[in-house]
């Protein structure tokens, strides 16, 4: 299979998540997977995505939360 699924104690399927994510991240973000530092950009979000990471792809991974549950006061 992918030899980078190896990397983490994740399943198959928690990978299969993770590429289907990534894709999304990569769209939103505008990546150059040629470019060494959005391939970095890239990987903090899979970082965080499996837990290794914390404070980044928050908002994103939960993009249904009510306005005023990020700190705004106005």
């Amino acid at each position: 299979d992918d030899p980078a699924a190896d990397k983490y104690p994740s399943c198959a399927a928690c990978w299969k998540e993770w590429t289907t994510y990534a894709v999304t991240v990569m769209n939103e973000l505008r990546l150059d997977m040629s470019l060494p530092e959005h391939r970095k950009a890239l990987r903090k979000y899979e970082r965080a995505f499996f837990g290794l990471e914390k404070g980044i792809g928050e908002i994103e991974k939960k993009p249904d939360n009510p306005e005023g549950q990020h700190g705004h006061h106005h």
